[in-house]
């Protein structure tokens, strides 16, 4: 097989590489939302993922993983460094830093270990530039996915100028006066390597304006943007919906819920995701508005995340804490006001989007949030979603789900209890509203889109 004309790149690919007791080299099948998103449309094309693969995780060396019609070239990387790159600068840095999450009279410490830090982030950078400048055909198209490879794009545009890339931005993105809490030398080279791509894509067009204001401001001129939102790949979901496993859970989901109506999440335990916010405002519903008692049921779907964190762990713990806190105080003998299930159980959540009367997807800040797309999408008795409007899906959905202040947690109530007392008429337009939109776009057209931006780079303006 020749070199190949189209290069996926992400952190996390489609293949998980593994050791088994004796040495031997074990491949699997990844999981996550960009490899359920664009898997499908590039298993069996002609591509080549290139993902990261931290060394021990296998017999070392850098030969190609062909499984499930999936070609990946790994990029190894030395333990120590690829917790610098992806604990300290992507999830506990850029996450932050994008998601508006910083305690700014505590964090960020951008001290001296914080730059070694950023050391490995732009060296883990680089060695993926170089895999796939080894990797990609003459004029081969790129699409890098994610923050995690924010730097890669003058790189490439170094060692491989004939390429076309591509950038897609999975997160929102910050404004000027956000950045500025990053070292200038550090926000200049963030910047720098993303203006590096042909063109950066992103969720929404906020997210756009605000990357593109960051550009005017540090660099002096705007880099080429494009806005498109990722797809639900509706036939798959359907799919697991129909399946045996499914019906099990939402059968036993039935029997815990009862005649009551249900308000579901679905979500990582993941600090943008404000879970907590959630529950306390379910308990001042209850408080407020008595007559939901033993009527209304919350099922909380959340599964662990980042749990090397210090941030996560204390999080996970102050879900479970405000839960049962909320349980003491309304649980009656047959009722239990919250259901938390924190395990990792994909049907079960599946099962939950179909049984929703509202879904609360409330994020203090998302680039899309595809559970929203994914309730309306599943549901099977015009479920009401309430949405935050500062997740990207807002901007799709807002004809169809109810708009929540996701720091309001008073007025997060209120949307709660309009959703439980909508007629059935508006909750059926609203669903079919919904579906439709999120209906309207496909993974392939998601790719297509990335492809019909990709470009050569522009060479910025000398002087």
């Amino acid at each position: 097989m020749g070199p190949p004309d189209l290069v996926v790149v992400s952190n996390r690919g489609p293949l998980t590489l593994t050791s088994d007791g004796a040495g031997r080299q074990i491949v699997t099948r990844g999981g996550g939302g960009l490899v359920s998103s664009l898997g499908p449309v590039v298993s069996g094309a002609s591509a080549t993922w290139v993902s990261a693969v931290r060394s021990g995780d296998g017999p070392d060396g850098g030969a190609v993983l062909e499984s499930d019609g999936f070609r990946v070239r790994p990029v190894r990387i030395d333990p120590d460094r690829y917790r610098q790159y992806y604990d300290v600068v992507a999830n506990s840095t850029l996450w932050y830093l994008h998601h508006h999450l910083f305690d700014l009279a505590r964090r960020p410490l951008l001290d001296r270990r914080w730059r070694e830090a950023w050391r490995s982030f732009r060296e883990v950078n680089r060695a993926f530039a170089e895999a796939v400048a080894d990797e990609a055909a003459d004029g081969a198209t790129v699409i890098v996915h994610d923050y995690h490879l924010a730097l890669m794009g003058t790189e490439l545009a170094r060692l491989r100028p004939d390429l076309r890339t591509a950038h897609f931005h999975h997160t929102p993105f910050c404004g000027p006066e956000t950045l500025a809490v990053l070292p200038d030398d550090v926000a200049t080279q963030l910047l720098q390597g993303m203006a590096g791509f042909g063109s950066c894509g992103f969720h929404a067009a906020r997210w756009a304006s605000a990357f593109a204001t960051c550009g005017a401001s540090l660099l002096g001129r705007v880099p080429a943007t494009f806005v498109s939102p990722a797809a639900v790949d509706a036939e798959e979901l359907g799919s697991v919906g129909r399946s045996a496993e499914c019906e099990r859970d939402l059968a036993a989901l039935d029997d815990q819920v009862g005649d009551r109506m249900l308000v579901a999440r679905v979500d990582r335990i993941e600090l943008s995701k404000n879970i907590v916010r959630g529950f306390l405002a379910f308990d001042e519903l209850l408080r407020v508005q008595p007559r939901w008692r033993e009527r209304v049921v919350f099922g909380a779907f959340v599964y662990p995340s980042r749990e090397t964190l210090p941030d996560y762990i204390a999080y996970r713990n102050e879900v479970e804490t405000v839960a049962a806190r909320v349980n003491r105080e309304w649980a009656t003998p047959g009722w239990t006001p919250i259901m938390l299930d924190t395990s990792d159980h994909f049907t079960r959540s599946v099962a939950a989007l179909r049984r929703y009367d509202v879904l609360l997807v409330n994020p203090v800040r998302d680039g899309l949030n595809l559970v929203a797309k994914e309730g309306f999408v599943l549901n099977e008795r015009d479920g009401v979603v309430a949405l935050s409007r500062e997740a990207g899906a807002w901007d799709e959905l807002q004809g169809a789900a109810l708009g929540v202040n996701p720091f309001d947690v008073a007025g997060t109530a209120e949307v709660l209890a309009t959703a439980l007392d909508m007629d059935g008429a508006e909750r059926a337009r609203r669903a079919a509203a919904g579906r439709a939109a999120s209906e309207a776009r496909t993974s392939a057209g998601w790719l297509a889109d990335q492809l019909r931006h990709a470009a050569a780079p522009a060479r910025p303006a000398s002087g």
